[in-house]
This record gives structure tokens, C-alpha cells and sequence, in this order.
């Protein structure tokens, strides 16, 4: 009741708003950051009353849609989820943006964070990491990734780095081309984002080798972490925070702040995201500029050090 009433103090910043609010998704449907924004947007809309409209623009590993965020008008009705590729990897990686995370965007709130979790086909050979490293020492295997630059990507890229193996990287438009190739034992393995294959694990059609999580997932329990299979401190997490185009006004902000902020507080949120291997966030717009500038230096650190290029 009161992540309700919290949510009903958000309303009077929208009062005036009569036309739908464009909820910008930057990758296809079905995928992790699909999933979180049909999650946030159905507790939003259904607590406040507010047409929420999801619209998928995939793309250039999110750069597509959150570029139309970017340029959209700083009112309040057009929103999108932001994730880590698209706000703190891909600057390091794409020679040119079409935006600047940290000018071009009024950072709302902080929304998930998620591990990723390594899986291959019911039918492939091998059964655990140990039986992946050995089978990619005798040939190279292929890692499908739902874009140049996705945590995916860059996590797959680390751990042939870490295993010493090579990893042929395969990119999609999104996790569902993903999906369909593993499944049809087109490609060998995918770091996925636990919403866009849950379902695949728990119908046996797709086999969970290891979680990148520092400790076993609740959403996953009998699926070990990297760390229990050989790889210690090997920890990757995909996040999720709304961004509004930059000057976004402070009484809109202060609107969709407390909205996000209180849909999060909500027990059905909450066992959802549980459901799907998330963690909630959350926090003020300044706590999110605090973790983004955090981000900005841990993964470009990383990109560095381990000097992935985008082919």
C-alpha cells in the first residue's frame, strides 16, 4: 500500500499530459531489457493510470533507440531504458556516438541489475564450463551475442580471454535470433540476460552452464557461478536505468523518479524481477550519475585491458 500511495504522488506532475508516453526499448521484444520495460511500464501505468506505449528500436548494440530518446523533446513523454552497453560500454567502444551518455540524457533512476548466464543447447556435448574450455581448445567455438557491444558480447569476449580459448563471436539484432540459432545448434553458446531463456531452461530445451554472478542466483539455484567453476572473481551484471532526453524539467523528473522508484518498492515487482535472476535498484537521478561515472571507468578499464575492438 504505500509503494501505491507513493506512486499516486507522482500523478500530479503529469496532470497535463494527455497524449501517450513513448517508452523507448533499444533492443527487439523478448530480450532482458524488453522484458524489465514491460515489467516497469505495465506496474506504472496501472497504478497511475498513464497510456504507456512500448516501442522497440533496435540497434547498433542500443545506440538506435536511445539516440531517438536523445532527441526527442524533454517533457516527459518519451522515456527509454538505458543499459549498460549503451550508456557505459559503447563510448568506449564506437569510434563516434550519436550521443554523450552523461550530456545528452536526464538520468531518472537506476531500474535493475542482473548477472548473465552461459547457455547452450540440451543436445550440445558438453555439460559444464570445464567441457566448454575443452572443447573450444580443440576448436574454436561460436559465442552469439544480441549486438556489437552488449555485456553479452564484451562477457563472452573476457572469458575466452580468462580460459584462453578462442570464442568466434556471432552478432544478432537482439536476443531472439540468438535463441533460435542455439536452439537449432546453428551457434554453440550465448551469455544471456536470465529473462530472454528462463523459460528454454526450465522446459529443457536449453542447458544453464554457470551464472557470472558473485554468488549462485535464486531464479537459478542449482546453476553454479563462474567462481565455483574454476574461474574465480569472474563477475559480470547487466543493469537497467531510465534515461529522458537532457533538461528534462526537475518537476518531471521528480515525477518519474518517484514513479520508477515506487513501482520497484512493489512486492509483484519485486518477486517478478526475482523471477527472472534481477535484483532491484533504484535511488535518486544523483545516485545515478554516481554509478554511471563508476561504470564509464569499470568497463572501459576492462575494454582496455583486455583490447576488444569491434570488428
Amino acid at each position: 500500500m504505500i509503494a501505491r500511495r507513493a506512486l499516486l504522488l507522482a500523478a500530479p506532475a503529469f496532470a497535463q499530459a494527455e497524449r501517450p508516453i513513448r517508452f523507448i526499448v533499444p533492443f527487439p521484444p523478448g530480450g532482458g531489457t524488453d522484458v524489465v520495460s514491460r515489467e516497469l511500464a505495465q506496474r506504472i501505468q496501472a497504478a497511475l493510470g498513464w497510456v504507456i506505449v512500448i516501442e522497440n528500436r533496435p540497434g547498433a548494440g542500443g545506440n538506435i533507440g536511445l539516440d531517438a530518446v536523445a532527441r526527442a523533446a524533454p517533457d516527459g513523454l518519451t522515456v527509454g531504458l538505458g543499459q549498460t552497453a549503451n550508456l557505459a560500454i559503447n563510448p568506449v567502444l564506437y569510434p563516434a556516438m550519436p550521443f554523450d551518455p552523461l550530456r545528452d540524457f536526464t538520468l531518472i533512476s537506476t531500474v535493475a541489475q542482473q548477472p548473465l548466464v552461459l547457455v547452450t543447447a540440451t543436445r550440445a556435448p558438453w555439460t559444464d564450463v570445464a567441457g566448454v574450455v575443452a572443447a573450444a581448445q580443440r576448436a574454436p567455438l561460436t559465442a552469439g551475442h544480441p549486438g556489437n557491444g552488449t555485456v553479452g558480447h564484451l562477457t563472452g569476449e573476457l572469458f575466452a580471454r580468462a580460459a584462453g580459448v578462442e570464442l568466434t563471436a556471432v552478432p544478432y539484432r537482439g536476443a531472439g535470433g540468438v535463441v533460435a540459432d542455439l536452439l537449432a545448434r546453428r551457434i554453440d553458446l550465448y551469455f544471456a540476460n536470465p529473462p530472454s531463456v528462463r523459460g528454454l531452461i526450465e522446459g529443457g530445451e536449453l542447458r544453464a552452464l554457470a551464472v557470472t554472478a558473485p554468488g549462485r542466483v535464486a531464479a537459478f539455484a542449482a546453476v553454479p557461478t563462474f567462481a565455483e567453476s574454476g574461474y574465480p572473481g569472474f563477475v559480470a551484471q547487466n543493469w537497467t536505468g531510465l534515461v529522458a532526453p537532457a533538461r528534462l524539467p526537475p518537476p518531471l523528473l521528480a515525477g518519474w523518479n518517484g514513479a520508477v522508484r515506487a513501482a520497484l518498492a512493489m512486492p509483484e515487482m519485486r518477486r517478478q524481477l526475482a523471477q527472472d535472476g534481477s535484483e532491484p535498484m533504484g535511488g535518486t537521478a544523483e545516485e545515478f550519475r554516481a554509478f554511471l561515472d563508476g561504470e564509464h571507468a569499470r568497463w572501459g578499464q576492462l575494454v582496455r585491458q583486455a583490447r576488444i575492438e569491434l570488428s
